[in-house]
């Protein structure tokens, strides 16, 4: 399954009105992946998820899904939970499932394995107005994965949940990741992409601003922070530095930000022949969050 993409979108265009909601969206997502479609409400990240879903029509672009361009009999590949189901309150959770499984004609002989996956199969007889919130979620992921779909898309899925269940739905994610499963999720919450994913689309008011592996959206910005005796010395020296961006004093150093991505190794060795002896040398990644506030206040 390596380099090959589950979904390609190509230049979606879509309005309501005047309103442009999507402008020429184009990005890859690659199988086996954890897919953030991050940004704030209002970015476009539901719209562009009900395009892929064929519940809403765009107004120009294509997209493909497993390679192909038409799009029936792909439904039964991918899972979806794009708004909560409505599952029966006073039935069990097996039950619920045997509902849904009958509904879709496929997965009700999946249902064990589902609510082994969501962590749910001790309390599979347990009624659904019994379950906390991430439980509830939990139960729902289970129910996108009837059937063995090969791409999951989640739309927040942690919206509306205490913290111990937005643990629970990350973790699950995080699982279903390393088992193979490609997961397409929208997103609001920074530290939800960082923690979860592994590729990232940023979207602001319908506008793709990146997208890429997660590293490498935050890799070109790392910022490294240098201590020396002599301050002036190593002023010099980091001003004719290649490929730096910027510098500025910080209590007692110096924060540089680089164009590209240097080890600390590489850092000290360079000011080693340059004569000056680091008397500290810290590589901070810049976070997601200073990168996608840049990205998105702009």
């Amino acid at each position: 399954m390596e380099n090959t993409q589950i979904l390609s979108l190509h230049q979606i265009y879509k309005n309501y009105g005047p309103i442009q909601a999507l402008k020429g969206v184009s990005f890859d997502v690659p199988a086996g992946s954890v897919f953030g479609i991050l940004g704030p409400n209002g970015s476009g990240k539901t719209t562009l998820l009900g395009i892929i879903m064929d519940v809403l029509k765009a107004n120009s672009g294509t997209y493909s899904w497993f390679g192909q361009s038409t799009h029936h009999d792909q439904r039964k590949r991918i899972g979806s939970l794009l708004e909560t189901p409505n599952f029966y309150h006073y039935y069990s959770a097996v039950r619920n499932l045997q509902i849904t499984a009958a509904i879709k004609g496929r997965g009700a002989d999946d249902i064990e394995r589902v609510l082994r996956i969501a962590n749910l199969w001790e309390r599979k007889d347990s009624k659904f107005s019994t379950f906390s919130l991430g439980m509830k979620q939990r139960l729902a992921i289970a129910n996108a994965l009837l059937g063995k779909p090969e791409v999951l898309l989640l739309d927040e899925p942690t919206n509306g949940l205490d913290p111990a269940g937005i643990a629970e739905i990350r973790d699950l994610i995080r699982q279903l990741g390393t088992q193979g499963t490609t997961v397409i999720m929208a997103s609001h919450m920074l530290d939800e992409v960082e923690k979860v994913c592994n590729h990232v689309a940023i979207l602001k008011k319908g506008d793709l601003l990146t997208t890429g592996h997660v590293d490498e959206v935050l890799a070109n910005e790392d910022m490294v922070e240098l201590g020396a005796a002599d301050l002036t010395r190593l002023e010099d020296v980091l001003n004719a530095l290649p490929g730096v961006k910027s510098i500025r004093r910080y209590n007692g150093t110096f924060q540089v930000m680089f164009t590209e991505s240097k080890t600390a190794e590489q850092i000290n060795q360079i000011c080693f022949e340059q004569g000056i002896t680091l008397n500290y040398l810290a590589t901070k990644r810049k976070s997601l969050e200073a990168r996608f506030m840049e990205l998105t206040n702009n």
